[in-house]
């Protein structure tokens, strides 16, 4: 009924490691590119997301509105619409954006609204005390939101952050659709050549897994060092 046959299973088929070592280097020319789009978009979005956090919680309704509107799109349409948007769908317009370009500012502006709700949940966790003691000393709004605010919120935001990051390292493979020469792209390339799908997609699994262990330890680290200041 949903059609799957499970006749003929040939399990020695499922991964050859002679074809994926001697396609190994080739499918790791595409790491740079996924590192690169991963934490530029990582950048990006933490930029703008701060911004619209501060826009989202303001009190003016000319900033707040606009903040959750953004949010909303962002976070009610698929990514991969998007890219398709920014790379094919630009152009119409006369706007034509590589496929990098366009990955970078895709992933960026579309992790942003995730990043926006954390750290606003996270600006919100400090109490309000915090606030009314630094307008008592004479701190500006900045001056506050950077020496008092931002210290405590950043200990709290650090854990979704981290796998919002993780999340974005993992979607680059939608790059491969804009043919942004990434991991998936290379492997989807080695697939062709060699006419052995299942071991190359294996093999680019097996080259995502180590990126996000690496980058879970750094946030493991981070969250030890923000910690120690409780």
């Amino acid at each position: 009924m949903f059609g799957i046959e499970f006749d003929n299973i040939q399990i020695d088929s499922l991964f050859n490691f002679e074809r994926a070592w001697n396609n190994l280097p080739f499918i790791l020319e595409g790491v740079p590119l996924t590192l690169l789009i991963a934490v530029v978009g990582m950048l990006i979005g933490l930029v703008i997301g701060f911004f619209l956090a501060l826009a989202r919680g303001s009190d003016y309704i000319w900033l707040r509105w606009p903040a959750r509107l953004y949010i909303s799109f962002m976070r009610g349409t698929p990514i991969l619409v998007y890219l398709f948007v920014l790379y094919f769908g630009m152009p119409v317009v006369g706007i034509s954006l590589s496929a990098i370009a366009a990955a970078i500012i895709g992933f960026g502006t579309n992790s942003a609204a995730y990043i926006a709700e954390i750290n606003r949940a996270s600006l919100n966790s400090v109490s309000k005390g915090q606030w009314e003691s630094a307008r008592a000393l004479g701190f500006s709004y900045w001056q506050t939101v950077r020496r008092i605010i931002m210290p405590q919120a950043t200990r709290i935001a650090i854990p979704p952050l981290g796998n919002v990051f993780l999340d974005l390292l993992k979607a680059t493979s939608l790059a491969a659709m804009i043919s942004v020469p990434e991991i998936l792209n290379k492997a989807q390339i080695a697939a062709g050549r060699t006419i052995d799908s299942m071991t190359m997609y294996i093999t680019a699994a097996l080259i995502y897994w180590p990126l996000t262990m690496i980058f879970s330890a750094l946030q493991d680290y981070l969250e030890k060092r923000y910690n120690k200041y409780l």
